[in-house]
């Protein structure tokens, strides 16, 4: 049974969410990637997973058309930019630390 889903964007934060599902191949590429950027950045952004198979609607309420998507959104709750497809790391880091230095 799916859980309860957070809070999109976190309140005054900067935010990252990674729309996808456990069971595809790129999105499990990206559970390391994931893994790391939560510990990373304990404290200074809300880094949240949602699995849009085990909670269908949350891919009308974020517009996916594929996955997974990461879509990154301002301390003003603004979204700043979207990506389809496996993400690396260093690329979602520039995002993170220029959207957390503004």
């Amino acid at each position: 049974m799916a859980g309860p889903i957070p809070e999109v964007p976190a309140r005054g934060q900067v935010t990252m969410v990674d729309l996808g599902a456990k069971a595809c191949i790129p999105c499990k590429m990206m559970i390391p990637v994931m893994d790391a950027l939560e510990k990373d950045y304990a404290g200074k952004a809300a880094i949240v997973f949602i699995d849009v198979w085990e909670n269908p609607e949350q891919s009308k309420a974020f517009g996916i058309r594929a996955i997974p998507t990461q879509i990154f959104y301002g301390k003003d709750g603004k979204e700043t930019y979207r990506h389809e497809g496996f993400f690396d790391k260093k690329s979602i880091t520039e995002i993170l630390d220029r959207l957390l230095a503004q």
